[in-house]
Parts: C-alpha cells; structure tokens; sequence
C-alpha cells in the first residue's frame, strides 16, 4: 500500500517509514499540517498515519479539511495523546482507527492490514483468486499451494490487482502505489513487473488491455 505518514519527529519518523518501507509499503514522509494536507489531497494514498501534535498546527485540523473535501482515504491517528477525550474527538472528527505512542511495529503494520481490508470490502486475512492466494501478514504469495518468491516492487504491485480483481489500473495508477515521492520510476517499469509476475505466476494472471492498463480476472 501506499501510505502518507504525518510525524514531526524525525527519529521516530524515519523509524516507521523504513520498518513500513520492510514490510512492502510505499511511505511517504511529512513533518507538518500544511504538507500533510497538500499531499492527501494531491496523491492517492491508501492511508494516511496522523500524528495530532504538528508543528504548525493540529493533525485535527487536517483530519477536519480531509473530511471536508469528501476525500475517503481511511485515517489512522497516531500519536502520544491518550486520553479519552481526545480519542472520541479524533474518531468523531473522522479517524478510522487511533494509536497511541509509544507502539509496537507490528501492531501498526496490523492496524494498516486492517484499515486495508475494509477499504478494499474484504474481511478475510488473505486474499484469494483461484488457487492465488496472498498472504499481508508475512508478504507471502502461493499458487496452488506452492510458495512464490517475488521482489518488493513485484509484490506491491500484485496487491494492488489483487485487491480489486476484474478492475484495471493504468500504468500511472501503479506507478503511484509502487513507486514513492524522489523515487527513479523508468518509463518501462510497470511493463517489467508485469512481465516478472507473468513468469512466476503464470502468462494468464494478469490481463493487459490495450490502452487502459492490466487487471487480474475475477474467478469464473
């Protein structure tokens, strides 16, 4: 997934940003209100992790224009206020989920799975297409039962079609899940995945349709 992560502070920051960047997300990073609120409304993230303490303002307030603007990226509040008020006020104003600091890694990366599922309308833990079945949790991919080793880049862009079978991304859609802010993107990059999962997966798992983008079929 591709996650904006709003945190002024810089060790702790750069602490999530590169165990989330392990995990197979795209993250990109931001320290205050006002970029926090250009980004969200200029990229299209899956998640946006929101501390409310900023230098420049409050993570509510950003939350508040967020909700404002309609935009329906799910919201997860993460910071050291950990009163109940401020949780029902972070909720109410429209957070999807709240976390207070300090964290454990693990139970972050959960949260986002979750957050994850329901964007996508999905409950179950692994997502499963014929005899694919992608495994969030451990960054597995099996077909037929048998383990498939695939590259980070290969990986976050399987999810991405996996996540909505039968609807195509364009190339620019999974340049944006895939790839983060400063990072080189070729103008063949897609195609290369493309072709690296077709040889791993199997020449039908994903569909290219000519001048729109590539979908993985739904399941007769």
């Amino acid at each position: 997934m591709r996650l904006l992560l709003v945190e002024d502070d810089r060790m702790l920051g750069r602490s999530v940003q590169e165990g989330l960047r392990r995990l197979g997300h795209t993250v990109d990073w931001v320290f205050d209100a006002r970029s926090a609120l250009r980004a969200a409304l200029d990229e299209p993230y899956d998640i946006v992790l929101l501390d409310l303490g900023l230098p420049d303002g409050s993570g509510l307030e950003v939350l508040t224009e967020i909700r404002a603007r309609r935009l329906q990226v799910p919201v997860l509040i993460v910071t050291a206020r950990d009163a109940v008020g401020e949780r029902i006020r972070g909720l109410d104003a429209g957070a999807d989920d709240y976390l207070t600091k300090p964290f454990d890694l693990d139970e972050l990366a959960a949260r986002i799975r979750a957050l994850g599922r329901r964007a996508a309308g999905r409950a179950e833990p692994l997502i499963e297409i014929g005899d694919l079945s992608i495994d969030p949790a451990a960054a597995e991919v099996r077909v037929g039962g048998m383990p498939v080793r695939l590259s980070p880049r290969e990986y976050a862009l399987l999810v991405a079609l996996a996540e909505r079978p039968g609807i195509p991304m364009s190339r620019a859609q999974l340049e944006q899940r895939v790839y983060g802010w400063g990072e080189e993107v070729e103008s063949n990059a897609v195609e290369v995945h493309v072709h690296g999962l077709r040889r791993k997966l199997g020449a039908g798992r994903i569909r290219t349709l000519r001048g729109v983008g590539y979908l993985i079929p739904k399941p007769d």
